[in-house]
């Protein structure tokens, strides 16, 4: 397995990692943001191909098996201090902005994301691996991540790599079609190099 640091034009993989992670709500959002007659996938390739934001590829790290991308990790440093949220945040976005922030300057494991067909080879176990290496090169004593509660397997991995649930707070779904009913906040330590 080789982990390699993702480029713009790995963006394509970015975006279907990024909306697998969150039962596609990323997806969701970016349908709202182009309207009716707009590609919601080119939109989020945009982003992902972008220098900076916090779903840029410079935020991402690819997991190869065989030559083929089978996983991804993306995160960032959580902000020290975070910003108020205000009256005009979508609904949707507020359970997760609430649990962000009882987490300043964490480094956010915001995506880990595994193909099907590579699924239980150790892709996500060796980036998180790689998560605790730029965490700790960050200057970053904790790392956090949200689930969804439906997300089994994920939550046994972290669970099994020693991360803690912190706090939950419900999905707010309005027309987002998801089965999940809760976020699960969750911490570790970064163990020392």
């Amino acid at each position: 397995m080789l982990i390699r640091e993702a480029k713009a034009s790995d963006a394509a993989h970015l975006v279907r990692f990024i909306n697998m992670a969150a039962d596609d709500l990323p997806l969701h959002f970016w349908r709202a943001s182009v309207g009716p007659d707009g590609d919601p996938w080119a939109y989020g390739r945009e982003r992902a191909a972008r220098e900076t934001g916090n779903f840029s590829y410079r935020n991402a790290w690819l997991a190869e098996v065989d030559g083929e991308v089978a996983a991804c990790l993306l995160g960032y440093a959580a902000d020290p201090e975070p910003a108020p949220i205000t009256p005009d945040t979508p609904p949707l976005f507020v359970p997760l902005l609430e649990l962000e922030a009882m987490v300043p300057g964490s480094w956010y494991l915001n995506v880990l994301a595994t193909y099907e067909a590579h699924r239980g080879k150790g892709c996500g176990s060796a980036l998180l691996a790689k998560a605790d290496e730029i965490a700790r090169a960050g200057g970053h004593d904790t790392i956090s991540l949200i689930a969804e509660d439906t997300h089994g397997d994920a939550l046994r991995l972290y669970r099994a790599k020693g991360f803690q649930e912190i706090a939950r707070r419900p999905l707010v779904k309005g027309d987002w079609q998801v089965e999940a009913s809760e976020w699960i906040l969750f911490t570790r330590p970064v163990p020392k190099g």
